[in-house]
């Protein structure tokens, strides 16, 4: 390597570097508060139904900002909108820190969500930016394993600050290097300059029905279970206005001349495909982000530290399947390897599917491994595959489409597994309760022990057989829901076998960008 080409090398390492710390803050507190809601909760004062809203609120505004990070960089240029989005989201950490109820927390988590949210596209079109060649390959690596790396470690990271010091310092840990990233960025990052003019000719009446369609949309997904769906009037309210106001956006996108968010990018089929896969891994992603801690500490009985460690091993299975990636990467066609990475995530949940009341961090060390470590197989190569076949004057639109498609997965995965919980624990419960009979000689040798247990304190019978029935509703009603953890993760897996089977649908994408076709 030449002087000259080192010194462009680090001129592209360095910004990025910068980049992708504010994208993995930013992706890592999705999920950092995931394990620590009841201490939030408790500490505010909060009921029960309030809790929720604290990563209900994030994931709202987020989602709503992610797909005009596009037009929001042409109007304020990469370097100035990267810069105050690390401002702000560091701004409104400390705000987090410092709410003094429910109710300032859930603002304040709102628009730590919407002033950080433009950090995580920018990540990956500046990985096209600043790498091109045989380099894509280091950068797409280093995308995909933040995107997939972050949610997962949020939980464990989150549930060891709680207990080692207290629910305020989730938010404080981002200070110093918020203000790190924030001061560092507009000096490092020069890629394109601002262009106001286009706050004139915006399509605001396209912005609104955007924001009205996900914030709606979003609700639903995040509270729908809890309200027992469509049986509670505001879900089924914001549902409709999700549907409308979406089919309104999508007529009013195409029609546009200069729209907010490029729909038309979905002709391309490269980046169509890459986000119904970008929608599978936020759908696994965040669904076993989810659903394993959810298990932990309801059926298990674990505490957030404990349960942190239990996960550990996904984000070092992760981290080991990086070095893994980029070698294999240098010699194999990514298609391949995308298709490896998704098969070995659905082979997981089909492990996972197995599960049992008493399993813990041994059981889940294989099934977490076969997770982890080729989980930047399934992620990188979307982001070349789908978004490095675009042209650059579209990449920046199409980004946050392809970035809202992940975060809308991971919406719909846990929105639908909540929903399977719900359903087959009620099922299994019955079926598990139709066959406690006295024809069960099992059950009714517990039955009997228990209550002679408590009937040896005179005048405790009848004590004694409530006690035992009581045990016995326990232990159906964990055996129910440990069986329907395992239906959720079989659904998962379901989606996975769908996905790893539409890959060879997209082309190749040559090493300066543009797509090859199939078998080139």
């Amino acid at each position: 390597m030449s002087e000259s080409s080192s010194v462009n090398w680090i001129k592209s390492l360095v910004p990025f570097v910068v980049i992708c710390f504010g994208g993995f803050m930013a992706l890592l507190d999705i999920q950092i508060v995931a394990s620590s809601l009841q201490n939030i909760g408790g500490g505010l004062s909060a009921a029960q139904d309030e809790i929720s809203w604290v990563q209900t609120a994030y994931l709202i505004a987020e989602i709503i900002v992610i797909p005009l990070s596009g037009w929001l960089t042409r109007v304020f240029s990469t370097r100035w909108l990267f810069t105050a989005s690390a401002a702000g989201f560091t701004a409104t950490s400390m705000l987090c820190g410092l709410a003094w109820n429910i109710n300032s927390m859930i603002l304040f988590r709102a628009l730590q969500g919407a002033l950080g949210a433009s950090m995580v596209p920018i990540v990956f079109t500046t990985s096209l930016h600043y790498f091109q060649g045989p380099r894509r390959v280091y950068s797409a690596a280093v995308v995909g394993s933040i995107a997939s790396i972050a949610p997962t470690l949020g939980p464990v990271i989150g549930g060891w600050i709680t207990d080692t010091l207290n629910w305020h310092w989730l938010f404080y840990v981002n200070l110093v290097p918020g203000m790190v990233i924030t001061l560092l960025a507009p000096l490092l990052i020069d890629i394109d300059k601002p262009d106001l003019r286009l706050m004139r000719d915006a399509d605001y009446t396209g912005i609104v029905l955007m924001a009205i369609c996900l914030g709606t949309l979003e609700y639903v997904l995040e509270e729908g279970t809890r309200w027992n769906w469509f049986d509670d009037s505001t879900i089924k309210t914001c549902a409709y206005i999700a549907a409308f106001s979406g089919l309104l956006f999508i007529v009013r996108s195409l029609t546009f001349e200069r729209p907010v968010v490029d729909l038309r990018a979905f002709a391309d089929r490269n980046f169509s495909v890459g986000c119904f896969l970008s929608f599978v891994t936020g759908i696994g992603i965040f669904s076993t982000v989810y659903l394993t801690p959810l298990f932990l500490g309801y059926v298990r009985g674990f505490s957030a530290s404990q349960t942190g460690m239990a996960i550990f091993s996904t984000g070092v299975a992760s981290l080991v399947g990086v070095p893994i990636y980029v070698i294999l990467a240098k010699r194999i066609d990514t298609r391949w390897l995308m298709m490896a990475g998704l098969a070995s995530f659905g082979a997981a949940m089909w492990s996972y599917s197995f599960i049992t009341h008493d399993w813990s961090a041994n059981e889940l060390l294989v099934p977490q491994i076969l997770r982890g470590l080729p989980q930047v197989f399934a992620v990188a190569p979307a982001v070349n595959l789908g978004l490095g076949s675009l042209p650059p004057e579209r990449l920046k639109y199409a980004s946050g489409l392809f970035n809202m498609m992940r975060n809308l997965g991971g919406a719909v995965g846990i929105a639908v597994c909540g929903a399977i919980l719900n359903a087959r624990t009620n099922f299994h419960f019955v079926a598990i309760a139709s066959n406690l009979t006295p024809a069960n000689v099992p059950m009714m040798r517990l039955v009997h022990d228990v209550a002679q247990r408590y009937g040896a304190i005179p005048g405790s019978l009848h004590d004694g057989q409530v006690a035992a029935i009581k045990q016995l509703w326990r232990l159906a009603y964990r055996e129910a829901s440990t069986l329907a953890y395992a239906d959720a993760f079989y659904a998962i897996m379901l989606a996975f076998a769908v996905a790893t089977f539409l890959v060879p649908l997209m082309r190749n994408v040559s090493s300066s960008g543009g797509a090859t076709p199939a078998g080139h």
